[in-house]
């Protein structure tokens, strides 16, 4: 009588906590069970109600093990996930100590039980308390072991976490010549050790902040106490907070949860996986996301600056960064331009070329049986498409695809008169100048925008390029990241040490830019250098 009056005491106590979502009727639980409630003193109906949660035994991936502590005369019960705790650090950290303990008698052991436990048996380096089922099951998730003891409402939460992941490796996107080769991998912790190895400043803050409205995902916000703006910390917190999906796997999806404008061709935040390039942002008062199964890191707000410069423009000598940058500039406006003006010269204004090469133009032209700005956009999106194709290809066999159809195709397209040969050497022009545009958010931009110059050239010719390149400039002086100018320090004008489309010296960049507000404006102290 009295194990059935247990066995329904504990039918009781297991109602209250598992709540669904909507009316079911059937005896299986319903998909979405969330968990409410805090430990009880009885061991046994703490353990059964995880092992619910995780369908245990049928479920294999919870892992629950006995321990009889002998010096302490009691039962305890270790439970963790397979494959995200590291199972040598429970042996070593919290089995091994428990199952050494000598006996002897101790007041405070008996007094205090789970104090003694932490403090003075269990050899991880990090532990804390939870009275709370829901946050066991997220420390579960996250890799960290349970240790439950009888008659006790609060679990110890050992930092046990072995999820596996990738060596540090070279960049693979935003490679240099010279500069660090060190890049983020998909663990968090790992890539916050990289951020303070080059940035060792105990004014570095490191802020948990948490998105989901049921299933709360830790996700990370570091920035410099002493530098970053509050209005700016604050606002980019807020917009991570007022993320309630409950599934966001990385920064890529939580990217487009945080920008400003979701449908404009322009980016509101930056992908980057180099940590000294994070280390550098952080340092002129941006903050940067962090968070796991990403090998990159988020930093907001941004500029058209921080898309436009590359990551080793400062690891160059002044005269070589700023040649690159020319380049840089040269190659965006020739993406941009090139093949929207030809449509325009050869339609409207073809007394703008010399005699000799408008009739070398109209003699390679005259078997080719397209207009212009069909012919042109024939051979732009078979380039995208061979770009593509590329990317996805295996390795092994990427660049042979994208040498041999580049080869073959743009010469079978010619000898079958498809397109003229002027055309092929424009198009391939406006491609490998693409390739040199740093971020891959500015060169998708940069590119469909090479569409629609195309057509307001081939509807208004040189009128139409002068009324969309007015919209665009127009633009970008009104976006604006999280609060700040997208063209600031330049538009509008602000103090700056003149980083922009050129460079100074570095030793004459000690101004940090004011369009971040930064609590200290000064790098360093001015310079004294003779000439």
């Amino acid at each position: 009588m009295q194990e059935m009056h247990a066995k329904g005491e504990l039918a009781l106590l297991f109602k209250p906590w598992r709540i669904s979502t909507g009316p079911n009727t059937s005896d299986k639980p319903s998909p979405k069970v969330y968990l409410e409630g805090e430990l009880t003193s009885n061991l046994e109906l703490n353990v059964l109600q995880l092992r619910e949660v995780f369908a245990y035994p049928d479920n294999l991936a919870l892992r629950v093990r006995r321990v009889y502590v002998q010096s302490l005369n009691m039962h305890a019960v270790i439970l963790y996930i397979e494959g995200a705790a590291d199972a040598r650090a429970i042996e070593e950290n919290m089995l091994k100590p428990m199952l050494e303990l000598e006996k002897r008698e101790l007041e405070e052991a008996a007094v205090d039980r789970l104090n003694f436990v932490k403090d003075h048996v269990l050899s991880s380096l990090s532990i804390k308390l939870s009275n709370h089922y829901q946050d066991i099951v997220d420390e579960l998730l996250s890799g960290n072991t349970i240790l439950l003891l009888p008659e006790v409402q609060q679990a110890i939460v050992a930092d046990t976490r072995g999820f596996k992941h990738r060596n540090i490796s070279s960049p693979t996107v935003e490679q240099v010549i010279n500069g660090p080769k060190e890049a983020f991998v998909e663990a968090a912790d790992v890539n916050r050790s990289l951020i303070r190895k080059y940035l060792k400043d105990n004014q570095l803050q490191c802020e948990k902040v948490h998105i989901g409205q049921h299933r709360k995902q830790p996700v990370y916000l570091m920035y410099l106490r002493n530098i970053a703006s509050e209005q700016i910390v604050d606002r980019v917190k807020r917009r991570i907070e007022q993320v309630q999906r409950d599934n966001v796997p990385n920064l890529y999806i939580l990217a487009q949860h945080l920008e400003d404008r979701p449908y404009s061709l322009l980016p509101s935040v930056m992908l980057t996986e180099r940590p000294d390039r994070v280390a550098a942002f952080l340092q002129e008062g941006h903050t940067a996301v962090v968070m796991d199964n990403s090998p990159v890191v988020l930093i907001a707000p941004i500029t058209f600056w921080s898309l436009f410069h590359a990551a080793e423009d400062q690891y160059n000598r002044w005269l070589t960064g700023n040649f690159m940058r020319l380049m840089r500039i040269t190659s965006i406006l020739l993406t941009m331009l090139i093949p929207s003006v030809y449509i325009a010269i050869s339609n409207y204004h073809v007394e703008m070329l010399p005699t000799d090469l408008m009739l070398a133009i109209a003699a390679v032209r005259e078997r080719v049986p397209f207009p212009v700005l069909a012919e042109i956009l024939f051979m732009e999106l078979t380039f995208e498409l061979l770009r593509e194709s590329v990317v996805r290809v295996p390795a092994t066999i990427g660049s042979t695809i994208g040498i041999v159809g580049a080869l073959v195709l743009g010469q079978a397209a010619v000898d079958a008169n498809l397109v003229s040969p002027i055309l092929v050497i424009i198009v391939a022009i406006t491609g490998l100048a693409s390739y040199i545009v740093p971020d891959i958010t500015l060169n998708f931009s940069i590119r469909i925008q090479r569409f629609i110059f195309i057509v307001f050239a081939a509807w208004f010719g040189f009128f139409g390029l002068a009324l969309y390149m007015t919209y665009v400039m127009a633009y970008l002086v009104s976006f604006k990241s999280f609060g700040v100018p997208f063209m600031s320090p330049v538009a509008p004008s602000l103090s700056s040490s003149d980083d922009t489309f050129l460079r100074p010296p570095v030793w004459r960049q000690w101004i940090r830019p004011a369009n971040l507000s930064p609590k200290d404006t000064i790098r360093s102290d001015p310079p004294e250098r003779n000439s």
